[in-house]
């Protein structure tokens, strides 16, 4: 599979997760909904093994997974594991890595149930940031501050995107695959004493044997300069939210646009209070405010226009299912809408 640059001219997609406990019933709103680029269910609440941490922690050398704390137990000789995941590593061998429909129930039947896409398929993974900070050893110490667990985490989750990103390809030949990164939320900060290029040095790694697009998500406002300066094609913001930060890297983001970069908007809200009193008008304008605001910065609004997605503001587990299609309706809609009143479509 090759990678293919095309520019989306605002198609929606999501962030995976949703509230549902049926991979049937959550494929289908998914497919309903994201007709160009549909992604499939991350189901949390159907079990724990699809946390968001413990999903993709299968064949992570001394996971321990234990009622709801997954970490490594570094009391035991790692050696051996460590030893087998360097040779898949150098080998590619991304069937020893396979995400299993225990772990994303939701994965297994969306390549069961997803008819061909119009435009693309997308997935997902857990960064190695927000992963290695949250999984801890026996201690309670952040494997992403051993610099060996560091290290071997990023190529773990390397493997385990490059299978999902095989699987996804039966589907279509336009594949993008996600981090997810809401840790990302303190980089800088002194709780999270990581420098840049170690952060930039981990998600290149991840991200480095995908063949398809591949971007990035953080629910919260980070420092984006850091995040454009990886090899990221989508750089996913809470636009609803945190519209304006972007705006404070004028520079950056025009080199990330001038490589070929594409913003995914998440102008849609995914809280319940919010998602009761916002209309496809008022979040387009809510749209277009932000993206003046960055054509203001030099930024070109036709670039902008071209090179943007619509989604939600981040993952939809933590509301209502009722709430969660509401959201998936309104990201379709505005999406519609965006491309009607540009004539992008």
């Amino acid at each position: 599979m090759e990678k293919r640059t095309f520019t989306p001219n605002g198609l929606a997609t999501a962030i995976g997760s949703m509230p549902h406990t049926d991979p049937v019933e959550a494929c289908s709103i998914a497919l309903a909904n994201l007709k160009d680029i549909p992604v499939w269910p991350q189901l949390p609440n159907r079990s724990f093994l699809e946390n968001m941490y413990a999903q993709y922690s299968e064949g992570l050398p001394g996971i321990v997974i234990t009622g709801d704390r997954v970490y490594i137990d570094r009391s035991v000789d790692l050696s051996e594991p460590l030893q087998r995941l360097y040779e898949a590593y150098l080998k590619k061998d991304i069937d020893k890595y396979a995400i299993s429909p225990e772990n994303a129930a939701g994965l297994h039947q969306f390549l069961k149930q997803m008819p061909r896409p119009n435009f693309a398929v997308k997935g997902q993974i857990t960064g190695p940031i927000s992963f290695g900070l949250l999984v801890t050893d026996q201690d309670r110490r952040s494997i992403l501050y051993d610099e060996t667990l560091a290290d071997a985490l990023a190529k773990h989750l390397r493997l385990k995107a490059a299978w999902q990103e095989r699987e996804l390809a039966k589907l279509s030949p336009n594949t993008i695959i996600f981090i997810d990164e809401p840790y990302l939320v303190s980089l800088g900060s002194a709780f999270v004493p990581l420098s840049n290029d170690t952060v930039i040095k981990l998600i290149n790694e991840v991200i480095g044997g995908l063949k398809g697009l591949k971007g990035i998500h953080c629910c919260g406002n980070t420092d984006w300069s850091v995040l454009m300066n990886t090899s990221i094609d989508i750089l996913n913001f809470d636009a609803y939210n945190y519209g304006e930060s972007l705006a404070l890297y004028p520079s950056e983001l025009k080199a990330f646009l001038k490589r070929g970069g594409i913003i995914a908007f998440g102008i849609v809200p995914s809280e319940e209070n919010s998602l009761e009193k916002e209309t496809v008008p008022k979040l387009l304008d809510r749209l277009q405010q932000i993206m003046r605001l960055l054509s203001g910065k030099g930024i070109s609004y036709d670039i902008l226009l071209e090179r943007c997605l619509i989604t939600p503001s981040c993952g939809l587990a933590s509301i209502s299912p009722q709430a969660a299609t509401r959201a998936l309706e309104l990201t379709s809609e505005v999406s519609r809408e965006f491309r009607r009143s540009h004539n992008l479509i």
